[in-house]
C-alpha cells in the first residue's frame, strides 16, 4: 500500500486530461490535413479566364476543382409557396404531422409517429461571375440531386397547434386519434445567392458544365465563397489546436501538483 495515498480523483483527473489532449490533437491533425488537401484544389469562377484553361486542357476537361458564383436560373425560376417574391432554383418542403392516439389501457393520450411529407422540386441553372449575364460565359450546374452539403436556405418554418373544436372532438372521440400540430417549412437555393461547387468541369458548346466527379470524390455544394469556406475549417482546426494545449496544460498541472505534493509530505515525513 502507497505510503503516501494519492486521491482517484485526481488520478482520473490527470488521465482524463492527457486522454483528451490526445483525443483533440487527432482531430486536430486530421483537420489539418483535410485543409491542406482543400487548399490544393484549384478554384476558378465562371469567367473567361476558366474558359480558357479548359480549352488548353486535355479533352477540354478539369477533373477536380471548385467554381464559385452567383446562382442564375436558365428557366423560369421557383417562386416560394409561402414568401412573397422569392424565387430559387431547389425548393423543398417539408410538412410534418404531429398527433396523438388513445391508449385504453393507460386511459391516456399517447403520440404516434409524425406523418411526414416531402416535396422536392428544381429547375436548371447555372454559376455566373457578379456583374455578368447568362449570355456571358456561365458554368451550368448538372445533376444537383447528387450534390451533398448544406447549401439549402430556410425561407420559411411555422409550426399550427391543432383548433379544439366541437367537430374535431366528435372525431376524436369516433377515431381514437387527434391532430396535436401542423408543422410547415420551406428550404430553396435561392436566385443570386453565393454558391461554391466541387466537381468535375468541362467545356460543351462555348460553356462550362459542372458533373459528378468520376473519381469518387464529393460533389460538394457551399453555400458561400471559397474563401470563406477555408476560413472556417481553419477557425476548426485552431479551435482543437487551443483544445489540446489547454488539456495537455491541465493534465500537466496537476500531476506536477501530486508530484511536488508527494515530495512535499516525503520531506516533512524525514
Amino acid at each position: 500500500m502507497s505510503e503516501f495515498p494519492i486521491s482517484p480523483l485526481i488520478l482520473i483527473g490527470v488521465g482524463s486530461s492527457f486522454a483528451c489532449s490526445g483525443l483533440f490533437y487527432n482531430l486536430y491533425q486530421d483537420k489539418k490535413r483535410e485543409l491542406m488537401k482543400l487548399k490544393q484544389i484549384p478554384v476558378f469562377r465562371p469567367d473567361h479566364h476558366l474558359a480558357m484553361v479548359l480549352h488548353s486542357s486535355p479533352h477540354k476537361r478539369l477533373q477536380y476543382v471548385a467554381v464559385e458564383g452567383l446562382v442564375e436560373s436558365d428557366e423560369k425560376p421557383l417562386g416560394s409557396q409561402f414568401v412573397p417574391r422569392c424565387y430559387g432554383v431547389i425548393q423543398k418542403i417539408k410538412v410534418a404531422e404531429h398527433g396523438e392516439y388513445w391508449n385504453p389501457s393507460s386511459k391516456t393520450w399517447s403520440s404516434r409517429p409524425t406523418n411526414r411529407r416531402e416535396t422536392n422540386n428544381s429547375v436548371p441553372f447555372s454559376l455566373i461571375s457578379p456583374g455578368s449575364y447568362i449570355s456571358d460565359f456561365h458554368v451550368q450546374v448538372q445533376d444537383s440531386s447528387q450534390g451533398s452539403g448544406y447549401f439549402l436556405e430556410r425561407v420559411y418554418h411555422r409550426v399550427r397547434r391543432a383548433e379544439e373544436g366541437l367537430v374535431n372532438v366528435v372525431l376524436q372521440g369516433i377515431s381514437g386519434e387527434r391532430a396535436v400540430a401542423m408543422e410547415e417549412s420551406e428550404e430553396m437555393l435561392r436566385v443570386g445567392s453565393n454558391l461554391t461547387v466541387f466537381g468535375e468541369v468541362v467545356l460543351e458548346d462555348g460553356h462550362g458544365r459542372l458533373r459528378p466527379p468520376k473519381d469518387g470524390r464529393k460533389y460538394l455544394f457551399i453555400p458561400t465563397d471559397y474563401k470563406s469556406y477555408i476560413e472556417r475549417h481553419e477557425q476548426s482546426a485552431s479551435m482543437w489546436k487551443m483544445l489540446t494545449t489547454v488539456s495537455g496544460i491541465i493534465g500537466a498541472s496537476l500531476l506536477a501538483g501530486v508530484i511536488c505534493d508527494t515530495l512535499g509530505k516525503r520531506d516533512n515525513r524525514s
